[in-house]
């Protein structure tokens, strides 16, 4: 029954979390940075800094990952949504923060104390603890003054939220009201009159065809369209084109051996017992001595590494699987842990190797030799990075040469072709907006092609960027302007358009006539689909228009019918022939339902709040900075 209590609760706890928590994560302390950083925004004056909009911006990303773990798409990351959502919720932050100090709210002492001290990771034996206080706030990057100063802030922006949170109120008979109307089902039927099942039964007259066609002349126009001959010189195209001889291939072979050898590669596991690299010196001789302990117990039973790692290793990752980190190769692990399994030979077991993450016990498993490559295995590698080597000192005097080249031999391409080894290509028609192929679409290209001195007098283009050390140079081989199409070659599309016109208008008065038939009493003969139950919340796939004219429907009567054209161009006839009552609500429902309204109705004031400030104070965004 409370299905509805319980989604509403959990939107209102999101957006109360992103419309107040953030403060939890930067506070408003972060906010203050130098004047020589780009900004991102402008709230009545104050930037907003790229650089605190890209740590907001990593903080809501890494929350996300921790939200959804691994099955998240890294495009979803990096989307304009969310860098746009993020920015909006520093821009609200600038505006609370400033209404909440115009306002006069301050925050004692006294209350500073009490909030730090109910922090439960301040806190030994359920006391707070100035020693855990500071090893906390240290290993996080933070000194007490800027954190007790962000907490400060973070408290005057709670006091102005409470505002809202505290008095909003909705009265009892509203609560029980909608509550109701969120419980109470109807039982209903459908029959859909769609379109497609009258295509046959239309047929548009010659009046009706003359009357549309010239009522949309204009949309039968074919633009203004050419047919372009075109030449690419980009860096691969002329890195191609470029000989390598195989005394190069063999010297640069031999000189970087090591580019082409398949690294050593070596499998180990590791038992890790951690401790904070800045923990004090009691702390850590409690951790070695735990590790010495087994490490012992290895040494008396190596058999048993697998078997112990599960039981005592701290690396989560490594610790389900007896330790077992794979194959791996050097650069790949902490220094000092990777001179000890580099220096070992297979089944050795050394410890305590030390790290910042704490005390490792190491068993090697097995090494994979490095292994030079055949030269013949890499030979189109090489000659290709040779290729690229010689053609990176010479393109941007090509790019420049190609230029010339193309305006000074203004009326053909052939001469750029044959000077810079490439093929003239052909187009189809395209128009100014063309989307294929890709190499044309540019907009820059596309502006030159229709050009006056490019279109009429069949004139290279300039040599136009299309993308990355890509240049195109098009000439106009055959132009047409923009024309009308007769009614002649347009009319099967206009038959189309206008048979599927007259299909709805028949589906729609058909399914008209059937409602007025059965609101006057006819025999109910409609082939109904199965019954189901409805409601607000529950809509079993209805669009909410045809869900609120069911339950606007007069129901003293039943059967009782609808009807109501849907958005996808149905008519849909529906049957109501029950009211499926909500059980009963006790006392405790009751006030959490209230409870979950007053909170929604507090979000919809924030909202409206939020969006006041933003009429009062000056915002700008540079929305091409992110």
């Amino acid at each position: 029954m409370f299905d509805f209590v319980n989604r509403k609760k959990r939107i209102v706890q999101i957006v109360l979390l992103l419309a107040v928590l953030p403060f939890m994560f930067w506070g408003v302390q972060s906010y203050r940075s130098d004047g020589s950083e780009s900004y991102v925004a402008i709230v009545d004056g104050e930037e907003i800094k790229r650089r605190e909009f890209e740590q907001a911006l990593r903080d809501r990303q890494a929350q996300m990952r921790r939200m959804f773990g691994g099955n998240i798409d890294a495009a979803l990351l990096e989307s304009y949504e969310i860098k746009d959502s993020v920015l909006e919720q520093l821009i609200n932050q600038r505006l609370l923060f400033r209404e909440a100090v115009g306002n006069g709210f301050t925050v004692l002492d006294s209350q500073l104390v009490n909030e730090i001290s109910q922090i439960p990771d301040f806190q030994v034996d359920n006391k707070f603890s100035k020693q855990q206080y500071e090893t906390m706030l240290r290993n996080a990057g933070l000194n007490p003054v800027t954190f007790e100063s962000q907490i400060r802030q973070e408290l005057l922006l709670k006091q102005l939220m409470d505002g809202f949170s505290e008095n909003s109120l909705v009265s009892d008979k509203a609560a029980s009201k909608i509550l109701y109307l969120s419980e109470v089902q109807r039982e209903i039927s459908q029959k859909q009159f769609k379109p497609e099942d009258f295509l046959d039964e239309v047929e548009p007259s010659e009046e009706e065809i003359n009357e549309y066609y010239n009522d949309h002349e204009a949309s039968f126009y074919l633009p203004e369209r050419v047919r372009v001959e075109y030449v690419v010189l980009s860096f691969d195209a002329l890195a191609e084109n470029e000989p390598v001889s195989e005394e190069a291939v063999l010297n640069y072979y031999e000189t970087h051996q090591e580019e082409f050898r398949q690294a050593e590669e070596r499998k180990a596991s590791h038992i890790l017992v951690s401790v904070a690299a800045d923990a004090d010196a009691d702390e850590k001789e409690q951790v070695r001595e735990k590790a010495e302990d087994i490490l012992e117990q290895v040494q008396h039973d190596p058999d048993r590494f697998s078997e112990l790692a599960e039981e005592f290793s701290d690396d989560p990752g490594s610790a389900s699987r007896g330790g077992d980190l794979g194959f791996f190769g050097r650069g790949v692990m902490v220094k000092a842990f990777e001179e000890a399994i580099f220096d070992m030979q297979p089944d050795e077991i050394r410890g305590l190797v030390e790290t910042d993450f704490g005390y490792h016990i190491i068993q090697l498993a097995e090494i994979k030799e490095a292994v030079p490559a055949d030269l013949d295995e890499v030979r189109g590698q090489i000659e290709q990075k040779l290729k690229m080597e010689m053609v990176s000192s010479i393109f941007g005097e090509a790019v420049e040469d190609f230029s010339n080249t193309v305006y000074e031999q203004g009326d053909s391409l052939q001469p750029v072709a044959e000077k810079f080894e490439l093929t003239v290509q052909e187009s189809d028609w395209i128009t100014r907006s063309s989307a294929e192929p890709a190499i044309l679409s540019n907009s820059n290209l596309l502006a030159a092609i229709f050009a006056d001195d490019a279109k009429l007098d069949k004139r290279n283009t300039d040599s136009i960027e299309v993308d990355s050390n890509t240049f195109v140079s098009a000439r106009v081989i055959e132009h047409r302007p923009e024309t009308s199409q007769s009614l002649s070659i347009v009319r099967d599309e206009i038959v189309e358009r206008l048979k599927k016109q007259l299909a709805l208008e028949q589906a729609v008065s058909t399914g008209e006539e059937k409602l007025a038939d059965l609101k006057s009493g006819d025999t109910d003969t409609i082939d109904w689909d199965e019954p189901k139950q409805v409601s607000y919340i529950q809509s079993q796939g209805l669009d909410q228009e045809t869900v609120r004219e069911i339950f606007k429907a007069d129901v003293s009567v039943l059967p009782a019918y609808v009807g109501i054209k849907t958005p996808q161009g149905e008519y849909n006839l529906i049957r109501i022939s029950e009211v499926v009552e909500p059980k009963a609500i006790d006392g405790d429902m009751r006030t959490n339902f209230n409870r979950q309204l007053q909170q929604m109705m507090a979000q919809e004031e924030t909202s409206a709040y939020l969006n006041g400030l933003r009429q009062r104070y000056d915002v700008i965004i540079k929305r091409d900075s992110y």
